[in-house]
C-alpha cells in the first residue's frame, strides 16, 4: 500500500505526534494512524500533503536490485545493478557493524564522516556484506570517492568495477 511505513518514518523524523501531523495535514488522527499501519492507502495527493506537512517531499528514486557475481574459488558476491544513495545523516553516521561482518573487531565504531574509517567499513561490507548491508551502509557517491584507495581482493574489485565505473563516468 502506498505510504505504508513512509508516513510514520517522516512523522517521527519530524518529531511530530500523530495528532500534530494530522492537524497540520487537515486530516484525522485515526486516518493518519490507518496510513501508518497500512490499513488505508492515501492518494498520491494526500501523501504529498501529509509528507509535506512533516517537511518531506515525495520523490522517485531508482530501485537498487542485486545480481550474483561469481568470484574466485566459488565465492558469490551480491552486487547492485546501480549504486545506492543514503540520506546524509546515514551516509555520515557512526555505526557498529554486526558481528557476522566484523567478527575480528566486535563493537568497533566506524565514523563514516571520516574518509579513512569509511573506507575500512566499505572494504568489509563489499567483501562480506549481504544486499541489506550494502543498502544500509554504502553510499554510491562516497564509494566512488574512496574506490581507488580501497584494499580489496581482486575478485571483489572485479565484481564491483562495472557498477562503480558506471557512476564514475556519469559524473
Amino acid at each position: 500500500m502506498a505510504g505504508h511505513g513512509l508516513v510514520e518514518r517522516a512523522r517521527r523524523a519530524a518529531g511530530l505526534t500523530q495528532g500534530e501531523l494530522a492537524r497540520r495535514a487537515n486530516t484525522s488522527r485515526p486516518t493518519l494512524s490507518a496510513y501508518e499501519n497500512g490499513r488505508k492507502s492515501p492518494s498520491l495527493e494526500t501523501l504529498e500533503r501529509v509528507l509535506g506537512e512533516a517537511g518531506f517531499d515525495v520523490e522517485a528514486v531508482p530501485r537498487v536490485e542485486f545480481v550474483d557475481v561469481q568470484g574466485a574459488r566459488g565465492r558469490v558476491y551480491r552486487v547492485p545493478t546501480s549504486l545506492p544513495r543514503l540520506a546524509v545523516t546515514d551516509a555520515l553516521a557512526t555505526v557498529v557493524l554486526p558481528l557476522d561482518l566484523n567478527w575480528s573487531s566486535p563493537g568497533q565504531e566506524f565514523r563514516l564522516a571520516d574518509r579513512v574509517e569509511r573506507a575500512r567499513l566499505y572494504e568489509i561490507v563489499l567483501r562480506e556484506g549481504r544486499s541489506e548491508e550494502v543498502l544500509r551502509y554504502i553510499d554510491g557517491v562516497l564509494l566512488v570517492d574512496v574506490w581507488p584507495e580501497l584494499v580489496l581482493p581482486r575478485d571483489v574489485r572485479a565484481a564491483w568495477e562495472s557498477v562503480v565505473d558506471a557512476l564514475s563516468s556519469a559524473t
